[in-house]
């Protein structure tokens, strides 16, 4: 069966806005194909507002998230496959869903090394925290 993140984070979107509230995304900056502005990673996570009036042309689709948005003034195009979604929750009360973080290989050819070990000793899942 295909994984059933994107549609999770489709419908909680859903039931967010549906509540008059503000959908954040937590993603993992450091999974392979993550196109995020690198100047707001923060611990390898960025907490993006994915709200209407944020973004421009949102699509969750079964592989990725896209957008444009604005950062610091600076538009900007946003991917984030859905493997590097790790939360989807309101920021007015933290309500919404957290998702096991999923490791993906190293790119091919690529060794890992000591950075493979470092990411091992990191916590599988992230702590929210209130973004104002």
């Amino acid at each position: 069966m295909s994984s059933s993140r994107p549609y999770m984070i489709r419908a909680i979107y859903e039931w967010i806005l549906d509540n008059s509230c503000t959908p954040y995304l937590l993603v993992n900056a450091r999974s392979e194909g993550v196109v995020v502005p690198q100047a707001y990673v923060q611990d390898g996570q960025i907490v993006l507002n994915v709200s209407e009036t944020a973004v421009v042309d949102l699509q969750i689709d079964s592989d990725f998230v896209s957008f444009g948005g604005r950062f610091g003034g600076v538009a900007q195009d946003v991917w984030v496959p859905i493997d590097a979604v790790l939360a989807i929750y309101a920021r007015e009360n933290g309500q919404g869903m957290m998702f096991e973080a999923e490791d993906s290989p190293p790119p091919g050819g690529d060794d890992g090394g000591s950075t493979e070990s470092n990411d091992a000793s990191e916590p599988k899942r992230p702590s929210l925290k209130v973004v104002k």
